[in-house]
């Protein structure tokens, strides 16, 4: 049967996952009560779905960029709330990318008044691809490389960046793939968990990370100006003791990390940063739901005690770049942020710092879904990210515009 709604999508049903779109449907009745819905199934077959409330303009007409929703996941007006409103059936599910080089499917169903959903008046599939036209993906398994290297098309050059995920660990590859479809060529790098690298390993070596800096300069298309880091989480340590303790790193972005060392000691040349000292007997559990809270293990950084594993960053002549979310549930990122901010402020260095109100700890490329709640893949519990609905997916799409901005600029 012709269906008697057009959902569409402009300017394209296929786009890049960090581009906004418009949503509109055609030809309802005047002032119709209709149900939108969103539907994406991710690579392990879990669903994922947001729902809202709309009622059609006098024309028949909707725009999701001008209506208001009134009710169901979100408020009000809220162009892709559709998107980063989608949570997963079962509860504590991340939606994550796997393989960059299918897209997402994401199914726009119109529905009949706001109740029961049994009556679909039109619907559209819509394409969310991670990987830009002429990308190229390459797996790199050099020495001791776990990564993938990104290339943007063209001859370039083009500014280089290395991407690093936090201790869950794996080799993620989707803010990679956006960012190289930016125009950088980038090398998302695995440095825990992942094939022959140990899910807790006793000790990370900065040669590693050297290798890794080596390798992506060495590439034709890569300008030979500098290279950029970028880390969440544990990789946001890690993206500061790389633009300190090595050569050739001009901009570094630390994304909810720490100015300590975190988790696992780092050897260098010569020296070995410690870890900032934590108990998890400090870690509180909820008796009903089984939630960690990991926000006091770590010591006080405050304390003079701690500040042989502080990364000296104000040695470095890289520019830095923090974000944070005020309402990480993880840990106080935003206080270690301003510890590094004032202590290279003091040494007269540039640096930069957003944080955001009702930010969570997983701070992800624009219109991931927020995600509260997750199993932590190497310690195996349920971790409290943190984050409010409309305001992380905010700071989301500021903060991805912020570190590509910084990367052009410094790079």
């Amino acid at each position: 049967a012709a269906m008697a709604a057009r959902v569409s999508v402009l300017p394209s049903r296929r786009c890049l996952f960090d581009e906004p779109v418009q949503i509109r449907v055609a030809g309802l009745r005047p002032l119709q009560a209709v149900t939108l819905r969103a539907s994406l199934l991710d690579e392990s077959g879990e669903l994922f779905q947001a729902h809202a409330l709309y009622r059609a303009g006098s024309d028949g007409e909707l725009d999701l960029g001008r209506s208001p929703a009134l009710g169901g996941s979100y408020l009000g007006v809220e162009p892709m709330g559709l998107l980063w409103a989608l949570q997963s059936k079962t509860p504590h599910k991340r939606l994550a990318k796997r393989n960059v080089l299918t897209p997402f499917c994401v199914d726009l169903e119109v529905y009949e008044g706001h109740g029961d959903m049994s009556h679909l008046l039109g619907k559209c599939t819509h394409e969310r691809w991670f990987l830009g036209e002429g990308v190229k993906r390459i797996s790199v398994r050099e020495g001791r490389l776990r990564a993938t290297l990104f290339l943007p098309p063209g001859p370039g050059p083009f500014p280089g960046l290395i991407d690093l995920y936090g201790s869950g660990g794996g080799l993620i590859e989707y803010r990679a793939s956006l960012l190289a479809s930016r125009g950088f060529v980038t090398l998302a790098l695995a440095y825990m968990s992942f094939e022959d690298i140990p899910a807790m390993p006793e000790i990370l070596e900065l040669s590693y990370f050297e290798e890794a800096v080596n390798f992506l300069r060495k590439q034709q298309q890569v300008k030979s100006t500098g290279i950029g880091v970028l880390g969440l989480s544990k990789g946001g340590d890690l993206a500061l003791s790389i633009a300190t303790f090595l050569p050739g790193i001009k901009a570094a972005v630390s994304i909810s990390g720490s100015c300590f060392n975190s988790f696992i000691p780092l050897k260098g040349d010569g020296f070995t940063l410690p870890v900032h000292p934590y108990d998890l007997g400090r870690m509180k559990i909820s008796d009903e739901s089984g939630l960690v809270d990991f926000s006091d293990v770590v010591d006080d950084h405050t304390d003079p005690a701690t500040w042989n594993c502080r990364i000296p960053v104000e040695k470095s002549l890289a520019k830095f770049l923090f974000l944070s979310g005020l309402d990480d549930m993880n840990w106080k990122s935003a206080l270690y942020c301003q510890d590094a901010v004032q202590r290279l402020q003091q040494h007269g260095r540039e640096v930069e710092f957003y944080s955001y109100s009702g930010a969570g700890h997983l701070l992800e490329p624009p219109y991931l879904p927020l995600c509260k709640v997750s199993i932590h893949r190497v310690l195996g519990m349920l971790v409290h990210w943190g984050g409010q609905w409309r305001e992380h997916a905010r700071a989301q799409e500021d903060a991805w515009r912020r570190i590509q901005a910084f990367f052009w600029r410094h790079l």
